[in-house]
């Protein structure tokens, strides 16, 4: 079976649970197909970063063919900490995030919002990522992002803005531990977005802005975001994408407390996709 058939396999049934490679760091890229096979996860969100290997295709087909589980989406390096992956042009970023995701069967990519510093990306980057889906069967889902508070001033590294419910994209990833850090509304920036909401980051946060790390990326169900509401919502509304945790785990003293914290993010997934609320 191809990447591509083994992904198409995957979305038939009901709304598919992914893990973000990211959610097994410090360990590596690897070490999240291990895991997710080991726990049940019905795919992989393969985080673009200093790890080689979620750079290499080759390594990440060879990755799927041994585990049997697809990758279902690729997270572009948009983070600070990845500026100088692929080179620092964020355009070839992208180019090369969607090259990665066609030759391995996933069909979203998830993108940042630009830097204020990247003036000339910022500018065309609306239009520039229509161009871009336009020319592809993969889809460039713009992440919620969040301000910065510090002092009382609040200080924003985004441009045009952190929200884009509020830019012309015509898909965007809702990330619950972002909508803590930022203080937005879950519930109502996933109505807002209705159609749009092409993909879901889920976690948890205790939306205290001005802490020292406003996003937490907690387990679901252990901040104070209404995650059991939006993935009930998902459900209710038929959502048609992916839910992928992306949960912080580099507190785990051992790596059976990591696995512990990651089963528990399936499960709390899995039970509330399952219910549907009343209208």
């Amino acid at each position: 079976m191809s990447d591509a058939e083994l992904s198409d396999a995957y979305r038939t049934a009901g709304t598919p649970v992914a893990l973000s490679t990211s959610s097994v760091y410090p360990d590596r890229t690897p070490d999240a197909f291990e895991a997710a096979v080991r726990l049940g996860y019905d795919g992989i969100e393969v985080m673009v970063y200093t790890d080689p290997v979620s750079q290499d295709v080759d390594v990440l087909s060879r990755l799927i063919d041994y585990h049997q589980i697809p990758i279902l989406a690729v997270h572009a390096p948009s983070l600070l900490l990845t500026q100088r992956v692929w080179g620092r042009e964020p355009w070839e970023k992208l180019r090369r995030s969607t090259d990665l995701a066609e030759r391995l069967g996933a069909k979203v990519v998830v993108v940042h919002p630009p830097f204020r510093w990247q003036r000339d990306y910022a500018l065309g980057f609306e239009a520039g990522v229509a161009a871009m889906e336009a020319e592809t069967d993969v889809i460039f889902a713009v992440e919620n992002m969040f301000p910065l508070r510090a002092g009382g001033r609040e200080i924003v590294p985004y441009a045009p803005t952190w929200d884009p419910t509020a830019m012309e994209c015509a898909n965007v990833t809702l990330d619950l531990s972002h909508t803590a850090a930022s203080g937005s509304d879950a519930l109502t920036m996933a109505a807002d977005l209705g159609t749009r909401l092409a993909h879901v980051h889920l976690a948890d946060g205790t939306g205290v802005p001005n802490g020292p790390f406003p996003d937490e990326h907690l387990v679901p169900g252990r901040g104070s975001q209404p995650c059991a509401e939006v993935l009930r919502r998902l459900t209710a509304d038929g959502y048609p994408g992916i839910v992928v945790l992306e949960v912080n785990t580099r507190r785990a003293l051992t790596r059976d407390d990591r696995m512990a914290d990651l089963a528990e993010s399936l499960a709390f997934a899995r039970e509330h996709l399952s219910q549907v609320p009343a209208r």
